[in-house]
């Protein structure tokens, strides 16, 4: 070997001694790093799922409802009366929907009627959620109806307004085995039942409504006693401007209602928004909420100075807002409630004095 060659592998072996062994990168750690990478690919998958359909997120609020209607219908229970009642249960209007009939025992003659749409975001609820608060109000001397109707996102709007206008038809051809005066017919409803409640007597009384939904109404407007509202909503461009997690949810729930994101600007947006078509024509109306529901300032205060200004006999129940205990959504099925209780006793009030019942 010359000097130049020894030079060289001196030079080689320096660098080869100064160059570090490359770490091995514990097995632990490659498990961790996967783990992650995986968790984040669900979180994008997710997202993606998410920002797409409707689906999942109606479900997890409709599971949400579903047991706060079962601890309700608990706690309204023991405030039904010992009253025996006649029950028609389960009562097919069309294959797959029915209602519940209530009415005193013995009863013979047919009686001023309660039809109840139930509440649940349009994507939950049924009849049953109601049943106790109906046996409450039978037992006054009326017959009530608690309806079941397809709700989202397996049946999209305007399919629950088309089906609730069919079990009113119903209701008329069957009026006198199921007890029902169809002369004297209440419509009735919380949440968005309340909006459909509100919907129904809409298309009943406002003959250029019915030709945009392009619906035939069941009831007669001499047919329409009154109506009765709680905490419902009339006005679908102020819930574009609701935020946080209330507003998702809502929003949410409109998106699997109407079937689109863009619910507050197209047809099913103008035409859930009945405060827009209101009319002297509409009957007397019963509408509350509680101070502690934000529904209530965006929609239910609104839709009632809306019915008062055109003239309409309004029944309103509110309470201030610093008013304590502070009333939540739907505090009027919440009977350990003293407000609540009086809401049930103007409710008994306005449905003798509208519907000439003698309870």
């Amino acid at each position: 070997m010359g000097p130049l060659d020894s030079i060289q592998a001196s030079a080689g072996k320096a660098e080869t001694a100064q160059v570090p062994p490359r770490p091995k990168i514990p097995r632990r750690r490659t498990s961790r790093l996967r783990k992650l990478e995986l968790a984040i690919l669900v979180v994008l998958v997710l997202a993606v799922a998410l920002s797409a359909t409707p689906w999942p997120s109606a479900l997890l609020i409709r599971s949400v409802f579903e047991r706060g209607a079962q601890a309700t219908i608990d706690e309204m229970t023991p405030y039904v009366p010992d009253t025996p009642f006649q029950t028609q249960a389960g009562v097919v209007y069309k294959p797959g929907s029915t209602f519940d009939v209530f009415s005193p025992e013995g009863t013979e003659a047919p009686l001023p009627t309660v039809v109840w749409i139930h509440g649940g975001a349009w994507i939950s609820g049924a009849q049953r959620d109601v049943n106790p608060y109906l046996k409450i109000l039978a037992a006054k001397g009326y017959t009530t109806i608690g309806m079941s109707y397809p709700i989202a996102p397996e049946a999209t709007y305007p399919t629950a307004v088309r089906d609730i206008n069919e079990a009113l038809a119903y209701i008329k051809a069957h009026a006198a085995e199921l007890k029902v005066d169809s002369s004297r017919i209440v419509l009735a409803g919380d949440s968005a039942g309340a909006q459909l409640a509100s919907q129904m007597t809409t298309l009943t009384v406002n003959p250029e409504y019915a030709n945009l939904m392009g619906i035939q109404p069941a009831l007669q407007k001499s047919e329409l006693a009154a109506t009765i509202l709680h905490c419902g909503v009339y006005d679908l461009r102020a819930m574009a401007d609701l935020s946080g997690i209330v507003a998702w949810g809502f929003k949410t729930s409109l998106w699997a209602y109407t079937g689109t994101k863009d619910w507050s600007a197209t047809y099913a947006g103008a035409t859930m928004s009945t405060i827009d078509f209101v009319t002297p024509g509409f009957p007397p109306t019963f509408i509350s909420g509680g101070n502690g529901d934000g529904l209530t300032w965006l929609q239910s205060v609104p839709y009632s100075n809306r019915l008062k200004a055109a003239g309409v006999p309004v029944t309103e129940l509110f309470w201030p807002a610093n008013h304590e205990p502070e009333l939540p959504h739907e505090y009027q099925f919440h009977l350990n409630f003293s407000e609540a209780q009086e809401a049930r006793d103007k409710t008994f009030d306005f449905l003798a004095r509208y519907t000439a019942g003698k309870p």
